[in-house]
């Protein structure tokens, strides 16, 4: 596949609506129910990307003070957890003026200091919960209506649904989170990653972590727990492929000690000051590995195999073999400098490098740029 056509593919993907946006468009067609006595089975809403949207609801229901809708949420093309997934609101009137905003079933309670929400209330974020407010107020203006409501936003598979994030360790517990700050899902949006990697950091900060192990993913992060038992659950981040934005978000959260854990092909990126470790971001520089090794003491035989050879992983195979463990010393080593160079300083940084099976093959730590 040449880059023009992953270009296309990419820009063909198609957009979806984030369960905030999902639970405003819900409460609309609830609370226009429960005013006219009319089941609703469609709503249409103002994002805050500044556009409209219409949503087909699943269901309404009406019942004595309350009323009931639920959409089904659509997240285009992106693999996300929530994807399918129903979105329900329920809107009664309620004795005290104003608009009250809760969860119900399957909407995880933060429980965990360092998230935008308050510890003790429903994860619904500051942006789904200023959408659902502002429009339940703009549909109790157009009819005038100036008596108080409660609104209740579930999920009712978002219990099952929270297993496949990363909820649990945030301290959101009992199901999802409603999010989105812009009320679309952009498929394999960097922006949504890297703000979960910022929650991830805050958590761990206000548990009173100074001291984060990060990692490319569930493998190395693995690795990691093995390697730190000592270190709350809180302590590991997935940063993906975002190495160089979770190391300046670290500095920038207060981050006293850093651990990066992860193996050859991505640490070797890394190595040579490659910051997005993405398959597509940068090639592997062999030349660079070879001068690696050349420091490490491989001979000329080896150093012309570490030049041909077609990945990392197959350099780290041949340096084993070899017994030149000083290669990986130096590996980490450099991924060390790199990331203090990334992060201006400042702090501490060790780096362990692991094979696909969990042997970990070196380690190096740098306490600041010399």
């Amino acid at each position: 596949m040449d880059s023009k056509t992953a270009k296309k593919d990419k820009k063909d993907l198609r957009q979806g609506y984030t369960t905030g946006a999902c639970a405003t468009a819900a409460t609309k067609a609830a609370l226009t129910a429960l005013i006219t006595g009319e089941p609703q089975y469609e709503a249409t809403i103002y994002l805050p990307v500044k556009k409209f949207a219409t949503f087909q609801m699943e269901s309404c229901d009406l019942r004595a003070g309350a009323a009931e809708a639920g959409t089904i949420k659509d997240a285009g093309d992106d693999p996300d957890a929530t994807h399918q997934a129903l979105i329900k609101s329920e809107v009664s009137w309620n004795k005290e003026d104003g608009i009250m905003i809760d969860g119900g079933i399957g909407v995880g309670r933060v429980t965990k200091e360092g998230l935008p929400v308050a510890v003790g209330e429903a994860a619904i974020n500051p942006v789904p919960r200023k959408m659902i407010h502002e429009t339940a107020n703009e549909v109790l203006a157009s009819f005038g209506i100036k008596k108080g409501i409660k609104i209740v936003i579930s999920v009712p598979d978002g219990e099952e649904i929270a297993k496949k994030t990363l909820n649990g360790r945030l301290g959101i517990l009992g199901g999802i989170s409603i999010l989105g700050t812009r009320g679309i899902v952009i498929p394999f949006s960097s922006a949504a990653y890297k703000a979960s990697i910022v929650q991830a950091i805050s958590v761990a900060r206000a548990c009173g972590c100074r001291h984060l192990v990060i990692t490319t993913g569930g493998r190395s992060e693995k690795y990691g727990i093995k390697e730190y038992p000592s270190l709350p659950e809180e302590a590991f981040i997935e940063m993906g492929d975002f190495v160089g934005f979770t190391l300046k978000e670290c500095k920038r959260q207060g981050i006293e000690k850093i651990s990066m854990v992860g193996m050859m092909g991505k640490f070797s990126k890394v190595a040579q000051g490659v910051m997005m470790v993405h398959s597509k971001s940068a090639p592997i520089d062999f030349g660079f590995l070879a001068s690696v090794a050349e420091r490490a003491g491989a001979t000329e035989e080896i150093l012309k195999q570490v030049r041909e050879a077609n990945t990392a992983s197959q350099v780290g195979d041949l340096m084993a073999t070899h017994g030149i463990s000083a290669f990986f010393e130096e590996l980490c080593l450099s991924c060390c400098r790199n990331a203090l160079k990334e992060a201006k300083g400042g702090l501490t940084v060790s780096t362990s490098l692991y094979t696909l099976k969990g042997e970990r093959l070196g380690k190096a730590e740098q306490h600041d740029i010399n």
